[in-house]
């Protein structure tokens, strides 16, 4: 039985419709560094970045229910390439469960996962870097990426979002305006009814206060700081003894 369906996902107009992939962080002397589970929001372009030691069952179940559960609404879709990460029975089994929408990217359509990908390198390499970080360190870069980091890309971080509009010849194309420069969650915000996508029992009240808790300098400030002290700490223990 073929394990998710192959094909574009259709938001139409929802928040809800996650694209997802792996960033590897590195290797060393043969070993392994640790793994970031990197999901974006299609419509909102709202992101959650999780990081565990291995991208094992053992350590991925877990780590897509923090990020499944963390998101603000309904999550109605999963797209992912065609890594074995994903594409195995276990995660399907999850992904039913929650009655989400599986699907994965097509054949020679190297666009399919194209959000993502491009999250990898402007998030993900721009804050974390490509040197190896021990899985040892993995819950600790996991603190850092579930409550600083992502919080930071939600709220403060400002994202294009594109307007489709027809050409002369009667193509679609896509338009990025500084009109509609806003941040993830502002663009959720804006949604009209947004209310109604709301996971049950979450109110915009709270999600505000989450968002006026700093300013974008001050969360900036935060982010720079976490980020030096969690290297500090990782930079530290690699030093060969003297």
């Amino acid at each position: 039985m073929s394990i998710g369906e192959r094909r574009k996902p259709f938001p139409d107009g929802r928040p809800g419709f996650l694209r997802v992939d792996s960033v590897h962080q590195g290797d060393r002397d043969g070993i392994k560094g640790v793994y970031h589970i990197n999901a974006v929001d299609e419509l909102t372009q709202m992101q959650l970045i999780v990081c565990v030691e291995r991208i094992s069952e053992a350590f991925l179940l877990p780590a897509l229910e923090l990020l499944l559960e963390r998101f603000p609404f309904e999550i109605l879709g999963f797209h992912c390439d065609n890594g074995s990460e994903y594409i195995n029975h276990r995660v399907a089994g999850l992904l039913r469960k929650l009655h989400i929408e599986f699907t994965k990217s097509r054949a020679r359509q190297s666009n399919d996962n194209a959000l993502v990908e491009s999250k990898n390198g402007s998030v993900v390499r721009k804050h974390l870097g490509y040197s190896h970080i021990p899985q040892r360190f993995a819950a600790q870069v996991n603190a850092f990426t579930v409550e600083v980091l992502s919080p930071y890309l939600n709220y403060h971080r400002p994202c294009l979002f594109p307007e489709e509009h027809t050409d002369g010849r009667g193509k679609r194309r896509q338009r990025y305006s500084y009109a509609n420069l806003m941040t993830p969650y502002e663009k959720f915000r804006s949604l009209p009814e947004a209310e109604r996508f709301l996971r049950p029992g979450l109110r915009f009240e709270q999600l505000d206060d989450i968002a006026r808790q700093h300013s974008d300098n001050e969360a900036a400030r935060r982010l720079n700081e976490a980020r030096a002290k969690l290297f500090r700490t990782i930079n530290r223990s690699q030093k060969p003894a003297a």
